[in-house]
């Protein structure tokens, strides 16, 4: 029991949930959000400077598959180095990267969607989300949750 639960008493944790959400409409839907602790956000954001640099280079070698068949037959904006390929002045590792980072932050955020039934999202992949939604439909989604966990102070004063 925190601090919290103890001086404001059993109607505060039956009502901790609905304190602890925010909602948002997408399409006609009512969408409900947990809004995530410091110590969670915390985790996503390092997860999010550091991403598994095994799905990088699974992503790296996914974008560059056709490139290397094609190698001597590609004009001079593609330049092969060491380690990474170039196209104009875009790194391949950093495009890989960048997706993966995409897509982490993707299903990390819509982890946090609260299930109407009894029902867990903590097991959703990025791959779950993408069957169910197009990526500019993903992105809606990225918009609306962040709209309600961080609204601006703008938006605040007009409540």
């Amino acid at each position: 029991m925190s601090k919290f639960s103890a001086a404001l008493g059993p109607r505060y944790e039956e009502n901790r949930m609905s304190i602890m959400t925010r909602t948002f409409v997408l399409g006609d839907h009512t969408f409900k959000v947990k809004v995530p602790s410091v110590g969670e956000m915390e985790i996503m954001n390092d997860k999010l400077k550091n991403p598994d640099q095994e799905e990088i280079d699974l992503v790296y070698k996914e974008l560059t598959a056709d490139i290397e068949v094609l190698r001597n037959e590609l004009n001079s904006d593609v330049r092969f180095e060491k380690d990474d390929i170039f196209i104009g002045d875009r790194s391949m590792k950093e495009a890989a990267k960048n997706k993966v980072v995409v897509k982490y932050r993707i299903t990390q955020y819509m982890k946090l969607i609260v299930p109407d039934s009894g029902a867990s999202l903590d097991d959703l992949t990025y791959q779950d989300i993408e069957d169910e939604f197009p990526f500019a439909i993903q992105m809606q989604f990225m918009d609306k949750i962040l709209e309600v966990l961080s609204p601006s102070y703008k938006e605040i004063r007009e409540k």
